[in-house]
């Protein structure tokens, strides 16, 4: 995570979740028509979650309260997109290797938010 980062866009851990997002979208389509409002809904709505917590952490980072709590719930909507994968390959409408791909991705985005969590205070604004 190293480099200069001008604003959430260039963080590492917002691009594979963005990129890992796009792809859980485009697959998410050819789920059925009954899942509409259930799986489908509810797995776009973690993994958009997840970017738009990385975001709000990025920009709260004056107060390292708010910074961790939006970094949080980043953690806990990837975690949750991990679970509506495992519902997406266990009822067959992802297969099990893209399941595993997309699962492991969210496992390298959620060491990427603890590894900031842990060190939270070089993420700071510092005070002049």
């Amino acid at each position: 995570m190293g480099g200069f980062i001008a604003n959430h866009e260039d963080l590492e851990v917002y691009k594979i979740a963005f990129d890992s997002a796009v792809k859980i979208f485009e697959i998410s389509k050819t789920f059925p028509k009954e899942e509409k409002y259930s799986l489908t809904d509810q797995i776009r709505r973690s993994y958009r979650s997840v970017c738009a917590n990385l975001a709000e952490a990025w920009r709260r980072r004056r107060y390292k309260g708010s910074f961790l709590m939006r970094l949080n719930d980043a953690e806990a909507e990837a975690a949750e997109t991990q679970v509506w994968l495992q519902f997406a390959v266990k009822s067959e409408y992802l297969d099990v290797e893209m399941g595993r791909q997309l699962y492991t991705q969210y496992n390298q985005i959620l060491k990427m938010i603890v590894t900031m969590t842990n060190n939270a205070d070089s993420w700071l604004l510092k005070k002049k």
